[in-house]
């Protein structure tokens, strides 16, 4: 059990939240939510022990264990997978280590027995079964590691495949209390389903940051919305929460202009008769109520929408894209002869595990990278718009957002600039702060700007969600679903496959791929039928 009591952060004399009371039990699976900024992971950091509270505590129950997922990749470049993940049971990984030590001692003294029997009263304590390495072992292997590579540095690792690691570190102990900040960060859909199977069977106290709604509408069972300066828990998932909030701002603007128009109509009255003296008696009876109506006040939420609207500067001919029989390795076959072509009206979700090509069959597409084989043709009429997976890293200098984007098309309407960037929430004075200060969020909004700027009638996305928040995620799938011309879009937030993908087309182990013509949840029936 977890116990915030009074508990107020603030840096300076901006307050992201006070006044915080809440109860967090075992058995329950909070879903820790709001916009970026407002304060959800150092809201977890707080919990963790991470960072302190400017106001208040948490107490945490004695004798419970807490497991925090590292958001630091590089930390442990110099152990093997297995001891990486061992490292989330320090105490027995260091027994563990001792005893091999000990045992390769030249003398077996009465002392280094003594110490070998202590070492082993904690190997007890902490692994009963004696199962620590079957455990480990299976975790691994069901996150795709085979035994081969269990001995392997994490330096050997890609930046997504060490990221697993970690997942596997805070998880293999099975820690009373998890908390997990944006776990399914780099994770690959197949990954994300395996998490969300291992947390729906965690039985403690787990508080979960996330921006992928199918996940925590999968695993959670509470909601803790961090606004207003405050946290509120909500029972059910995130499709519950959200049906519930919508409901109650409405309700609350809805009671706030009953009393709104009601203040009108008693100062009218009261404005009408106070200098009447036969109805000065009811005029100062209206004032009296007048003064006990309490208006309160709508706060203003910290939830912003952006408003994602891709038009397209001309209509597309008859060809639009065919890629024939497209072949490209590295160190190791990456594609392996796919050809397909795109018609009018299609939106394809480009999926598949992590580091098995997506990102290379987008570069191919654009023109940044050449095929071992094999062809692209663009039709006559395309105009593209690309969404690179590294645009945080090409966004940088010291130019203002609105010269940023200005210096894409000199001969845009000002308005148009401007327009773009405030339907992504850059308004006024944002819009003249300079790029290199931007949040990779920030970035990615900026690039969405760029694209709406440019008006194409095809796009390119790879991992256009990164970064985002829910909003903005919620905001682009609409976009996406509304947009007059075609996408090919790589991502693995499941809902936004589901908003806007009529076509699926998935990049298979050997560098095939399966192209299906439907939505994303008819490709799944379909391979599980």
């Amino acid at each position: 059990m977890v116990q915030v009591v009074n508990l107020k952060k603030a840096f300076g004399p901006r307050v992201l939240f006070q006044d915080i009371n809440l109860k967090l039990d075992t058995g329950k699976r909070y879903g820790l939510i709001g916009a970026n900024g407002a304060g959800k992971s150092t809201f977890l950091k707080i919990l963790s022990g991470e960072d302190d509270a400017t106001e208040g505590e948490v107490q945490i129950q004695n004798g419970k264990k807490v497991g925090t997922l590292s958001q630091n990749q590089f930390a442990y470049e110099e152990y093997t997978l297995f001891d990486t993940v061992l490292l989330g049971n320090k105490r027995l990984y260091n027994a563990i280590k001792e005893k091999e030590e000990l045992y390769m001692s030249p003398e077996f003294t009465d002392e280094v027995n003594n110490r070998l029997a202590e070492l082993e009263i904690v190997c007890v304590e902490e692994d009963p079964t004696y199962e620590y390495d079957v455990k480990i072992t299976k975790i691994l292997e069901d996150l795709g590691f085979p035994a081969s590579q269990h001995t392997d540095l994490m330096s050997s690792l890609t930046g997504g495949d060490k990221f697993k690691i970690l997942l596997a570190q805070v998880l293999y102990p099975k820690p009373d209390v998890l908390f997990l900040d944006e776990p399914t960060n780099n994770l690959d859909i197949e990954t994300i389903g395996w998490l969300e199977n291992q947390l729906q069977h965690h039985d403690g106290t787990m508080v979960v940051i996330s921006h992928d709604r199918h996940f925590l509408n999968a695993v959670c069972t509470h909601i803790l919305d961090v606004d207003y300066k405050q946290i509120r828990e909500f029972t059910g998932t995130y499709d519950d929460w959200y049906i519930a909030s919508t409901v109650l701002a409405k309700q609350a603007q809805a009671d706030m202009s009953k009393k709104q128009k009601e203040k009108e109509e008693l100062e009218k009255f009261i404005a009408r008769f106070s200098a009447n003296a036969s109805k000065a008696k009811q005029a100062t009876s209206r004032q009296k109520q007048l003064d006990k109506l309490d208006m309160g006040k709508i706060e203003i939420s910290s939830r912003r929408d952006p408003s994602i609207i891709f038009r397209q500067k001309r209509e597309v001919g008859k060809e639009l894209l065919t890629v024939k029989n497209i072949s490209k390795s590295y160190d190791e076959q990456v594609l392996n002869d796919i050809s397909f072509s795109v018609e009018k009206g299609d939106k394809i979700a480009l999926i598949g595990p992590n580091g098995i090509g997506k990102t290379t069959l987008c570069e191919i597409l654009v023109g940044n990278v050449k095929p071992d084989s094999g062809e692209v043709h663009w039709g006559a009429t395309i105009q593209n718009g690309y969404f690179p997976q590294n645009a945080t890293d090409i966004i940088k200098g010291d130019m203002t957002l609105y010269d940023w984007l200005r210096s894409f098309d000199r001969d845009a309407d000002i308005n148009e600039i401007r327009n773009c960037l405030g339907r992504m929430l850059f308004n006024g004075q944002e819009q003249e702060k300079k790029v290199e200060s931007c949040s990779g969020g920030e970035k990615h909004r900026m690039w969405l700007s760029k694209i709406m700027l440019e008006q194409p009638n095809f796009m390119v996305l790879d991992e256009p969600t990164n970064h985002l928040d829910l909003e903005a995620i919620i905001a682009l799938g609409e976009g996406l679903l509304e947009y007059p011309g075609s996408v090919i879009c790589v991502s693995h937030d499941r809902e936004l496959l589901d908003a806007y993908a009529n076509r699926i087309i998935e990049i298979q182990d050997d560098g095939s791929i399966v192209d299906f013509k439907g939505t994303y949840e008819e490709y799944i029936e379909s391979k599980e039928s």
